[in-house]
Parts: C-alpha cells; sequence; structure tokens
C-alpha cells in the first residue's frame, strides 16, 4: 500500500499544488437467517486507490481499482485533467485550513476477531434467535442477520503526512413481524432498519444477546397487533436512547455539516437552517441539551485515529447548553472562518472524494433516570425504536414515528399504544426537553445507512444518547 501512495504522489507532486491519496482494503462478510433458512452467507472483498489534488485553486479526483504502475499514473492523470478543467471555472480558489503532517498508525481495538469466528457459529446464533422468535405464533416473517467489516486505509499527502489504519466493525439484529386479518407490526432488536453496528469485535456479538431476546421482542410485536391506537393531542414524550440518537443525527448531525450550510449540499438532501450568523448566540434547546461530535468514543462507528484529510480525531461541541455552538467541518470550510479542521472528511471507500460526515455526534447524559421521568410526568407517551422518519430540506420541522409506545398516566407506565408518530420544528423541540437520563442509561448506537453527496455515498456514523424527555409535543397516531 506505501509503494502504491509513494507512485500515486510522485506522479502528482510536481503538477499540483497539493495531492493526496488513499488507498483502501476492505472485507464484508454478511450472514442472514430468515423463516428459518439461511438466505444469505456472502463475503465480498475489493481494493483502490482514490487520488485527490489541487491545480490552480480547485479540485480534481480519480479513483482506480487497477492498482499496477500504468493504471496509478493513468489515474493522477485523469484527476489532474478534471482539476484544470475545474479551475477554468471556479469562483475563487480553494484554500486549505493548516494540518501538522504525521506518520502514524491507528487500528481499532478488538477481543475476538470477528474473521477468525467459524460460519458456522455464527450461523447457529442466528438460527437460535430464529428460533425464539418463531415461540410467538403470531409472529409470520422472522429475521435475523451479522454483518462484519475490516478495513485497512492507507493516506498520504504530498505535506507529508503517511498514516496507516485498520477498522473493525461488527453487527448484527433482527426484526419480527406479527400479522392478524387485519393488522401488521413490526418489533426490532436492538434498533430497528437491519442491524445495530459497531467499532469491535464479535464480544459486540455477544454483548448483543440477541438470542436472549428474541420471544421477548416478538411478544411485544405480536401485542401491538390489538393494543390501541397512541393518542392525540400535545403531551409529555420520552424517547428511547435508540430514537433519540436518530433526532440527533437528523436534527444536529446533519444541519452542522458545514458544506451544508455553505450550500454544497443543496442537490441531495438539503442545506441547513443553523446558518454562522447563528453560531455563538442562537438558543438550539434548553440547558439540559449539550451535543458534540466526538471521534474518540470507544467503539464508534465514526470513530478514527484521523480523517481522510490527515487531520487528527478530536471532540467538538456543537450545541453547549442549548447554546449552538460549533460546527464539523473539513480543511477547505474551515478555511472559510480562519479556523482549523474539526476532522470530519471521510469518504465511503476509495472510489468517492472525502465529504464532512458525522463521526460520533452525541447527545451527552444528564443526572436523571427513566424512572424518574416517567415518575414526573402526569400525561404522556414513552417511545421506543423508529420506525419512519421526515424531515424538511432545511432540517427543520420533522416527523418521526416509533414501533413502540407506552401511555403515562399520572407517573405510571400503563400500557402498550401503537402507530405513534411526534413532530416538531427542530429548536422548539429541542428547547423543551427538561431532562436527560445519567452515563448509567446512556448507549452508543450505530447508523450504518447514512447518505449523503452526488454520486451518493453511504457511511457509518455513531451516536450516544439516553433516554430524554420534551414538554408539550405534538403525537398522534398514524
Amino acid at each position: 500500500m506505501r509503494d502504491i501512495a509513494e507512485r500515486a504522489l510522485d506522479t502528482a507532486s510536481y503538477r499540483a499544488g497539493y495531492a493526496d491519496c488513499r488507498v483502501v482494503q476492505r472485507t464484508v462478510q454478511h450472514v442472514t437467517v430468515k423463516n428459518g433458512a439461511v438466505v444469505t452467507v456472502a463475503t465480498s472483498e475489493d481494493e483502490g486507490i482514490g487520488v485527490r489534488l489541487l491545480v490552480d485553486g480547485a479540485w480534481g479526483f480519480a479513483a482506480s481499482d487497477r492498482l499496477d504502475g500504468a493504471s496509478i499514473d493513468a489515474t493522477v492523470e485523469r484527476a489532474l485533467r478534471i482539476a484544470r478543467a475545474s479551475a477554468r471555472v471556479k469562483g475563487k480558489p480553494v484554500r486549505l485550513a493548516p494540518v501538522r503532517p504525521v506518520v502514524a498508525e491507528y487500528a481499532t481495538p478488538v477481543e475476538q476477531d470477528p474473521f477468525a469466528v467459524p460460519l458456522e457459529r455464527k450461523v447457529d446464533l442466528l438460527l437460535r434467535t430464529d428460533a425464539a422468535m418463531a415461540r410467538v405464533p403470531q409472529v409470520s416473517v422472522r429475521a435475523a442477520s451479522l454483518e462484519f467489516v475490516g478495513e485497512r486505509r492507507y493516506f498520504a499527502s504530498s505535506e507529508g503526512a503517511r498514516i496507516d489504519q485498520r477498522f473493525v466493525e461488527s453487527g448484527g439484529g433482527f426484526d419480527a413481524t406479527a400479522t392478524s386479518a387485519d393488522e401488521l407490526q413490526t418489533r426490532s432488536f436492538p434498533n430497528s432498519f437491519g442491524r445495530h453496528q459497531v467499532c469491535a469485535g464479535w464480544e459486540a456479538i455477544e454483548a448483543m444477546d440477541l438470542d436472549g431476546n428474541g420471544e421477548r421482542i416478538a411478544a411485544e410485536a405480536a401485542a401491538l397487533l390489538t393494543a390501541d391506537a397512541c393518542p392525540s393531542g400535545l403531551m409529555t414524550v420520552i424517547l428511547d436512547g435508540s430514537q433519540a440518537a436518530l433526532q440527533v443525527h437528523e436534527s444536529c448531525g446533519h444541519p452542522t455539516e458545514l458544506d451544508r450550510v455553505l450550500g454544497a449540499e443543496a442537490a441531495y438532501a438539503g442545506t441547513s437552517f443553523m446558518t454562522p450568523d447563528m453560531l455563538g448566540s442562537f438558543a438550539y434547546g434548553s440547558d439540559q441539551v449539550t451535543i458534540v461530535a466526538d471521534a474518540t468514543c470507544a467503539q464508534g462507528l465514526g470513530t478514527f485515529g484521523w480523517d481522510d484529510e490527515g487531520v487528527p480525531a478530536q471532540r467538538t461541541v456543537l450545541v453547549d447548553h442549548g447554546a449552538f455552538s460549533g460546527y464539523m467541518s473539513s480543511r477547505e470550510t474551515a478555511a472559510e472562518f480562519g479556523r482549523e479542521s474539526s476532522g470530519t472528511m471521510r469518504a465511503d471507500g476509495w472510489s468517492r472524494i472525502p465529504l464532512i460526515r458525522m463521526t460520533n455526534v452525541n447527545l451527552e447524559p444528564g443526572d436523571t433516570s427513566l424512572e424518574e421521568m416517567i415518575a414526573g410526568t402526569e400525561h404522556g407517551v414513552y417511545l421506543e425504536t423508529n420506525r419512519s422518519w421526515s424531515i424538511d430540506d432545511r432540517r427543520l420541522n420533522f416527523q418521526f414515528g416509533t414501533q413502540n409506545g407506552w401511555l403515562i398516566e399520572d407517573g405510571r407506565r400503563t400500557r402498550l399504544v401503537r402507530n405513534a408518530l411526534y413532530s416538531g420544528i427542530t429548536p422548539e423541540f429541542w428547547r423543551s426537553c427538561d431532562a436527560v437520563a445519567g452515563p448509567g442509561e446512556w448507549r452508543l448506537w450505530g447508523v450504518v445507512n447514512c447518505g449523503k453527496g452526488e454520486p451518493g455515498q453511504s457511511m457509518h456514523v455513531g451516536h450516544g444518547a439516553a433516554p430524554c424527555r420534551f414538554r408539550n409535543v405534538r403525537v398522534e397516531a398514524a
């Protein structure tokens, strides 16, 4: 990998004002069981190089999965041609905030290499999980899966950075779908939309206890078939940690990506209401709300040693006790404001140019507990596990649905309700937050389907959150 990177930089260095490259090798294993049958056992591997460079203040990027000398030279030539063409129509020239180049290594801490665990053991776990769900007769569709990612990423720049990083991800989860003559309900574990994933080894899968939770989650899906519809009106809402994590992702993570703020993302997924004139003065939330982008969290999918510009992992405060205080930035966007990069540039593999992406965007824990929040609620709902989401292109108006809802009456969780929706306007919603559970209930969640960019990139990101309470929220049934 080092020789490949040096060849690319040697070819580019005397013809570009700046150049960097990433040589990436990735292995992905996926195992799926559905209704008692093994339906997927697949392992894929790929490798390639992505070259990014500046000519006359404009970017060029090219990539290739051919790593012989002639192909590397041709990839650099293609990036140079793109940069020269871009320079003819550029606005102001690109400037990069400074960074100290390092020669360094990083590796995900792993107790048990998931790729060394026998396939039979993985299949057996999923079949046991499936069998546990099958004990509930109303559950007609059962699906369980595991995924493992191993990646080596070598970064080199014309400024002298040489960074070798190795990452390991382990993920798993299941869905139980119950049906009746006129209703269908799904419950997921540990999270919805496929699985929960972290940067760790097989030990993370064991900690999930998939088979130990199969029957319980399936029974909840069955119970939802006959549960009352969620009541409508203004009421107190308590979100579980996984739903709070998605709320953070959509309504704080995306709008604090500085390229969105500057207009670079408008065509695909919108811009942001969190404009620079608000920085340092805008009341995003209540004093209970502190949100950080932290690339140093143990096991986070957004955890690394250095980003794809060679900027070190760091912790950036986005919202400080309610006050909007920071962005996720790149070297280019940070230079617009005379600041240093917050180290959030990442690419989905070797074939994509890096973009500003969330690292681990976390709601910091508070000083209460879920039970105390419920006890202090006269009329409301406790909502668990995302079912649907919708948010406008400025990240202001939103509506989310959850799989599970529990009615809260006079400080007690009384009965299950189904098809709950809640909606709001981002700053009004976060200003209504009056409690966040403490460190004992805080958990780091993994999101594996964060989309951004054209052509599209799907990034793995992390979100830490604990149950949290919001007053006077509009709730209804789907």
